[in-house]
């Protein structure tokens, strides 16, 4: 699956790229998130993995023969649904880098209300 958007660029790789510039821009203090602006994202990417991890008993079946029958036109399409579902660029193999994204996500969340802590922490200091 491409993107005209991400240059030509999967999916997968293109979140994949800005959701580990995102975890390493809050690793280096980049910026910071208050525990309840975190909280409603960590929210968010916590149903989009539940979302992904429920569908893998589905998605399974998308990497499967799809029983369409023994006309030319059927055994012509059978390993094109499978590929389109599965080869490097496929909905099964994106939404796997997705969820890994999210995990990535996660951290950087998590890393940027610690921030956030750590700055306000700092803040309060000054004012004593």
């Amino acid at each position: 699956m491409y993107v005209d958007d991400a240059g030509g660029a999967r999916i997968g790789t293109t979140i994949g790229k800005s959701m580990a510039g995102f975890a390493a821009t809050a690793q280096e203090g980049g910026f910071a998130v208050s525990g309840e602006g975190g909280e409603a994202l960590l929210r968010a990417v916590y149903a989009m993995a539940d979302w992904v991890d429920s569908q893998r008993t589905s998605l399974a079946f998308l990497q499967q023969e799809a029983p369409l029958g023994s006309t030319h036109g059927a055994m012509t399409m059978k390993p094109y649904l499978q590929q389109v579902a599965s080869d490097g660029a496929g909905f099964v193999t994106q939404l796997e880098q997705f969820r890994e994204a999210l995990i990535q996500a996660e951290q950087g969340i998590k890393q940027a209300m610690a921030n956030y802590q750590d700055t306000d922490k700092l803040n309060a200091d000054k004012l004593r």
